[in-house]
């Protein structure tokens, strides 16, 4: 009887050392390999369309389009695609932002050697992993919704106002936007304006600011 073919992997994280780390752990597994790999979320979704992967591990912090952005996309896109983000953030609002976005499972780079090759067979089954901080946030925070009979707080922001303050706060000009998102240069500048706006921001120095405060860029 034949084993069943390893899950087929997508490794997104800016830099190489990293990739190379984690792809190492990866291919040590007889039930796991990694088919293609990413530096930033744009070219995360390319590689995703071209090779189909059975699962993504996508880096939070990445260039043109952030690992919680790309997961948005690849969950509308490629639906059949499982996602897990792998992060050095144990942060709470990430963590809630992943799981929003489509993520199974939200691995800390700390502990990857750990815990990531069972995350990985873990959401191939169909099973949520998250780290144990992560467990209790979860818990209370829900509890606290419960008890005080609120929903979830909406984003300021729409997921397309995100990636463009994402590429404006990164120095990419109105029409090198308009070309990775395919959309016109004046749809550009209609959503920096309505970003401008409702975030209370008067130009681009302060989008930027306002993008490394809320983790969209490193400063």
């Amino acid at each position: 009887m034949n084993d069943p073919a390893p899950t087929r992997i997508l490794l997104a994280d800016d830099h190489a050392l990293v990739r190379r780390g984690v792809r190492l752990i990866l291919d040590g597994e007889p039930d796991l390999t990694v088919v293609a790999e990413a530096a930033d979320g744009v070219e995360a979704l390319e590689q995703a369309r071209e090779h189909r992967p059975d699962l993504a591990v996508l880096d939070i912090a990445m260039p043109r389009l952030t690992g919680l952005q790309a997961a948005r996309e690849l969950s509308r896109a490629l639906p059949d695609t499982r996602i897990l983000v792998l992060t050095m953030y144990d942060n709470e609002q990430f963590f809630f932002e992943a799981l929003a976005a489509g993520a199974s499972g939200y691995v800390l780079k700390s502990v990857a050697d750990r815990d990531l090759v069972e995350a990985c067979r873990a959401t191939m089954r169909g099973e949520p992993f998250l780290y144990p901080g992560a467990v209790n946030a979860l818990i209370h925070h829900y509890l606290d919704l419960a008890r005080e009979g609120r929903s979830l707080p909406a984003k300021a922001i729409t997921d397309r106002e995100e990636q463009i303050l994402k590429l404006v706060a990164e120095g990419h000009t109105s029409q090198q936007i308009a070309g990775l998102l395919v959309i016109s240069p004046k749809t550009v500048e209609r959503h920096r304006a309505n970003l401008l706006a409702k975030l209370g921001l008067k130009d681009r120095l302060a989008l930027t600011r306002y993008a490394i405060r809320v983790g969209l860029i490193e400063p």
